[in-house]
């Protein structure tokens, strides 16, 4: 496999520059130089085999050459909305929602979340998802990079919240929740994951006004930065979406 990178943009003649973050990955990791072979991909649904064009310490652009074709994505588009999670939990949880297909990933500071908004704001930490979600990609193959949005709280979220179904995912002490597999397929679908406490009444409450349906992933109780991949998984699964 050829070594692959991010190129947002080019030129009308094929040619662009890296970001940053990519020049430095190609040049003083990878130490490669004008004439080796890769692969970019412009985060949505492009991808080229390309050639080194120019390098220098903290700078690489590149000369597209073939269109490759871009691995299928899913036949529903996919929303996640994740409760904030204390430590470096939700890098994981970025990653994996990157690499399995979600489009767009808000995360969201609930009244059991360990972490504040305020916290999460001050460490820049929407702008490291977003490498990471890039990153995710250059490993997996896939060409659409996923949105990720700065944090909210969950009632921001709630005031400009897309329309369309909503699935709230559940532990079993919440009450009996519906299979995913159970609900009827739409094409467009938001699911929502709780912290570690899990959501409280008066959040459940909220999202089930909304319209949100409660959904577990059987009866055991699953980590807070294992469920989101485990729901969109059975999702997936459950819907056939590839």
């Amino acid at each position: 496999m050829l070594p692959r990178f991010f190129l947002p943009s080019s030129d009308p003649t094929g040619r662009g520059a890296l970001p940053d973050d990519e020049a430095t990955h190609l040049t003083r990791v990878l130490r490669l130089g004008v004439g080796a072979a890769i692969e970019v991909f412009d985060g949505r649904g492009g991808i080229w085999t390309a050639e080194v064009a120019e390098v220098s310490r903290h700078h690489a652009a590149v000369q597209l050459g073939a269109p490759v074709p871009a691995p299928a994505e899913p036949r529903v588009r996919l929303h996640l909305v994740v409760a904030a999670l204390k430590g470096d939990k939700l890098d994981d949880v970025v990653r994996d929602a990157a690499m399995v297909g979600v489009h767009n990933i808000q995360v969201v500071v609930t009244q059991r979340s360990e972490v504040s908004l305020a916290a999460l704001r001050r460490s820049g930490r929407a702008d490291r998802w977003r490498r990471i979600a890039v990153a995710s990609l250059k490993q997996c193959g896939r060409a659409v990079l996923p949105t990720v949005h700065a944090p909210v709280t969950l009632t921001q979220w709630a005031e400009t919240a897309p329309t369309g179904l909503r699935l709230v995912m559940c532990e079993p002490a919440a009450g009996a929740g519906r299979r995913i597999s159970e609900v009827p397929r739409e094409d467009e679908v938001t699911l929502l994951v709780g912290p570690e406490g899990g959501w409280t009444p008066d959040e459940l409450a909220m999202l089930s006004g909304m319209g949100g349906v409660a959904v577990q992933c059987g009866g055991l109780t699953l980590r807070a930065d294992a469920a989101p991949l485990v729901g969109v998984s059975a999702l997936c699964e459950g819907w056939q979406v590839w």
